[in-house]
């Protein structure tokens, strides 16, 4: 039997990206189209089930995922709210449960955009859940870059 490691994961998991658009349209992307371009295979409750993402954009909104039957799976709960600045959701997905991912949106000029994101709340889980969790860190740099080519290439189509 394999035992965890005590020390497995706590600190926060940061990755971040650049986005050629603008940020306004960046957040809008990030949230208002995330259906388009999540990777569901990556992060799902059921991948297998998973046919959509859906993101309720207000503070309290539910953020999570939709079934091929219709059935809705929070993942987590909208706790920070700041277009299009910033938003933070609890993350409830197993065996990350009780965590919590911040995005944060920097405009560095007219059309280019600095997503930040921190995966936190690690020190809140038992050695288990987070040796069961693994290094997240490298799924999420593959997320943020598949959110970056999707939102550049419908910023080109404007």
């Amino acid at each position: 039997m394999a035992h965890p490691n005590p020390r497995a994961r706590a600190e926060p998991i940061q990755q971040s990206t650049i986005v050629r658009s603008d940020r306004a349209h960046t957040f809008g992307m990030f949230v208002g189209r995330i259906g388009a371009w999540w990777p569901r295979r990556t992060f799902a409750i059921d991948a297998d089930r998973a046919a959509g993402v859906r993101f309720e954009e207000a503070l309290d909104g539910r953020v999570g995922e939709v079934w091929e039957d219709g059935t809705e799976h929070d993942w987590g709960r909208v706790v920070a709210w700041d277009p299009p600045s910033r938003f933070a959701i609890t993350w409830r997905v197993p065996p990350a449960d009780g965590t919590e991912v911040e995005v944060r949106f920097a405009a560095l000029g007219p059309n280019l955009t600095r997503v930040e994101l921190e995966h936190r709340g690690w020190d809140r889980l038992s050695a288990e859940q987070r040796a069961e969790a693994g290094d997240l860190g490298e799924d999420w740099h593959l997320t943020l870059g598949r959110f970056a080519a999707a939102a550049e290439a419908a910023a080109r189509a404007f």
